[in-house]
């Protein structure tokens, strides 16, 4: 299959990067050395980017390749592969899954069948089966059963509850589920040598956040601090391109922050669910899909904080 691509060289808040754009709606940028960003459509999940529309990320090491989340479909996965190829011709021995959203481990099956070994947190898994059929059915309507093909249920082969940490071809990686945010088993990975942090979904850029049904607006917070702590050089988003903390602070810190200041405010005056419209949420407009998300995001933030 060809492959066409073109580089780019962007500069993002004092962050120099090159980005490689796969014709396959995927583009690769260059964190720093041996480590990657792939950088999936930030629109809606579709037939043409068969899933992917999440960032991902891979660390090449001396024994192989380290995929951080296996993309939305066993195709999708494939073109993941694609990508990283472009890159380097070593295997990818072993994926990471951050989180149980569907772009974050429904690919599993692919790398599986290549040899990869599979590490994932409890709770990431216990979300995955949770969750399983309906992202499947939900993902088949959006991307179609072509796309779908060949996508099953594959967990991870190794899980742990809180901390995982080890080397692997000269390279230290720090695995941390800090608890609930964005799904029950978000999980960052650290790269301490380097100081480049894989946030999964803790961390949106570019676009606004989406606050589901499983989500923890605080624990969120609570994961982005533990996060900010490690003051990392590179932020590699779940969504977005890698940037920095500043503008992961701005797209995704300070409007959770506000956002359940916000709902905090309505539900001590006594307002109901129905005047969440009312919080002001307007300074974050320049985000992406902001009209279509900030009202359910404060009827998600709303309900939720009642019972806390």
């Amino acid at each position: 299959m060809l492959i066409r691509f073109t580089y780019i060289f962007i500069i993002l808040s004092g962050l120099f990067v090159t980005t490689k754009t796969i014709a396959s709606t995927l583009e690769v940028q260059k964190v720093t050395n041996n480590i990657y960003a792939v950088v999936g459509d930030i629109n809606q999940r579709s037939p043409k980017n068969l899933g992917n529309n999440a960032t991902f990320g891979f660390v090449i090491t001396k024994k192989g390749v380290v995929l951080i989340d296996s993309g939305g479909s066993y195709n999708g996965a494939k073109k993941i592969h694609q990508a990283i190829q472009t890159i380097t011709n070593k295997k990818v021995i072993l994926v990471i899954n951050t989180g149980g959203q569907d772009h974050r481990w429904l690919g599993n099956g692919y790398f599986k069948k290549q040899g990869a070994h599979i590490i994932a947190s409890k709770a990431s898994v216990n979300d995955q089966k949770k969750r399983a059929n309906h992202q499947l059915g939900f993902l088949e309507g959006l991307v179609g059963k072509k796309g779908m093909a060949n996508t099953n249920e594959t967990y991870a082969d190794e899980t742990f509850v809180t901390k995982h940490e080890f080397k692997i071809g000269g390279m230290q990686f720090k695995l941390h589920n800090p608890g609930p945010a964005h799904t029950p088993g978000d999980t960052y990975v650290w790269l301490p040598q380097q100081k480049v942090v894989f946030t999964g979904d803790i961390v949106y850029v570019e676009r606004i956040l989406a606050v589901g049904s499983v989500s923890n607006s605080k624990g969120w917070i609570q994961s982005f601090e533990k996060i900010t702590a490690l003051k990392p050089s590179y932020v590699v988003p779940g969504h977005g391109h890698v940037t920095n903390l500043k503008q992961a602070t701005a797209d995704t810190y300070n409007y959770l922050v506000e956002l359940r200041q916000g709902v905090s405010m309505l539900i001590d005056q006594g307002f109901g669910l129905d005047a969440v419209s009312r919080i002001e949420q307007s300074k974050f407009s320049y985000l992406k899909f902001y009209n279509e998300l900030y009202g359910r995001n404060a009827h998600q933030v709303y309900q939720k904080m009642e019972w806390e």
